[in-house]
């Protein structure tokens, strides 16, 4: 979707190289139609994460299916590490549920009343994630320190037998969600998930090889307190990206300061203010801002090139495709109500 204001008479074209040359750019840009051959004019508000879908489907099956074998295993031999990450297994398996309701439910069209569809749904599933995670988290500490001073008899074959069997199960979640969490905040959750799991598994395995050969029955809860603190740190970074999101802050990736250079080398191009930028969904950067520029360029119909340089300036040099631009003259800022920022 790209949404910006044409003025009458506008053509594409681009400026000379003569032209460009007479103007200080912070940054060198290639011309318009230079920048744009490797770019499509098509605009999708598809999901990142649907070519996914699929991974998602499997990883929580997986997961499902480890989850009942966990739990009985931990009421039968009484490990609380076990039982610690039968409990992180549990929040995973419900984030991995969030998520992939998030991306089925991103890939419905948009509306009328919706003009972005449910994109923002995949932020929202990961807060609620994070925040699950926290829940479980906590009480896993919790539990860990109280058994740490009185630890309880806990049977370690079970505990060894099940954490192979969750680890191999982990292992290939891992192996499945891996590079698909570089564009999407919901798919790097779940990939963090599978990777938690896979180390929490571990931890299981360890603690209860310990228990047998030692008979050290601290170490289940030892354990149990490192899967905690596995869980509280990545979660709490999670939580703050979703946030950051949810908050409409600005894309890590932009640093609006050379944003507004680089709109400010553009021929033709005198001020720019009312310069926002946010993100409604992982991977889908918004930017819009009124420009000025100079008045021959707006009466003699140029203003369109004005326009085209500035898309092909912010999808080439920042990957941001979706921007609304309202282009003025010199003499509107008489007209503008309120602050600029």
């Amino acid at each position: 979707m790209r949404a910006a204001q044409r003025l009458p008479g506008d053509a594409r074209r681009t400026p000379p190289h003569s032209e460009r040359d007479a103007v200080s750019v912070p940054t060198e840009v290639a011309p318009y139609d230079e920048r744009m051959s490797a770019h499509s004019h098509g605009h999708s508000h598809a999901s990142t994460a649907a070519e996914h879908r699929w991974r998602l489907v499997v990883v929580l099956g997986i997961g499902l299916a480890v989850l009942v074998a966990e739990v009985a295993g931990a009421w039968w031999s009484g490990s609380l590490a076990l039982l610690a990450d039968a409990g992180h297994l549990l929040a995973d398996v419900g984030g991995i549920a969030l998520a992939l309701f998030a991306v089925t439910m991103a890939q419905r069209p948009p509306t009328a009343r919706r003009t972005f569809g449910y994109q923002r749904l995949e932020i929202l599933a990961a807060a609620a994630n994070a925040v699950l995670l926290l829940a479980v988290g906590g009480y896993i500490l919790f539990e860990a320190a109280q058994r740490l001073w009185s630890p309880p008899e806990a049977d370690p074959t079970a505990a060894i037998a099940l954490g192979l069997v969750a680890s191999a199960g982990s292992g290939v979640g891992v192996w499945l969600l891996r590079g698909t969490a570089q564009d999407n905040l919901n798919m790097r959750g779940a990939f963090l998930e599978a990777m938690a799991d896979l180390l929490t598994s571990v931890a299981v395995v360890v603690s209860g090889v310990v228990i047998a050969t030692t008979g050290f029955q601290r170490a289940d809860s030892i354990a149990a307190l490192a899967i905690g603190a596995l869980i509280v740190p990545r979660t709490w970074s999670l939580l703050g990206q979703a946030l950051h999101v949810l908050m409409e802050a600005t894309p890590e990736h932009l640093d609006l300061d050379e944003v507004r250079a680089h709109i400010l080398g553009i021929p033709g191009v005198i001020e720019v203010h009312d310069l926002h930028a946010w993100t409604i969904s992982s991977g889908a950067p918004m930017l819009s801002a009124h420009v000025t520029v100079e008045d021959e360029r707006v009466t003699s119909g140029r203003g369109g090139d004005v326009l085209d340089d500035l898309q092909a300036c912010l999808l080439h040099d920042f990957a941001v495709e979706h921007t609304t631009f309202q282009i003025e003259p010199a003499a509107h800022v008489e007209h503008e109500a309120g602050g600029h920022g």
